[in-house]
């Protein structure tokens, strides 16, 4: 539908037009977001990849700096026992770290509040439970 140049058009003609208008305005801000989101995650898979190609060879590091440690220790005792010594402190080390996740996932599995608190709301409501009742 093609407008008037002079702009004459009537209060119906111009209602008239403003679903299209409106379908044509929703369409251009999905389009606009979709372009943002393509734009965002592209961006975002970049660095994310960038992330574990970096983690990657941090392990690498990781290897040789426990080299280095156990070379700088074989100065000072026999090369078997200094291997021995790091590999205790990375022991050590391991057992700290899964002693702290294991109490972490306790604490993560205790139940939630809300959802305590929503029980006793409807404990409440039916007439169970602390509230009275049965």
């Amino acid at each position: 539908m093609a407008a008037p140049l002079n702009d004459d058009r009537s209060l119906f003609t111009l209602v008239g037009e403003l679903p299209d208008q409106i379908q044509a305005l929703v369409k251009a801000e999905i389009d606009q977001i979709k372009a943002e989101l393509s734009y965002k995650a592209k961006h975002f898979g970049i660095g994310a990849g960038l992330v574990v190609a970096a983690a990657f060879v941090g392990i690498f590091l990781l290897g040789t700096l426990i080299a280095t440690g156990i070379l700088a220790l074989s100065l000072v005792m026999p090369g078997w026992a200094a291997a021995l010594t790091v590999s205790g402190i990375l022991l050590l080390i391991i057992a700290i770290l899964v002693g702290v996740a294991l109490s972490s996932f306790r604490r993560g599995s205790e139940p939630l509040e809300t959802i305590e608190s929503v029980r006793q709301d409807i404990d409440a409501i039916t007439g169970r439970g602390d509230y009275g009742g049965h």
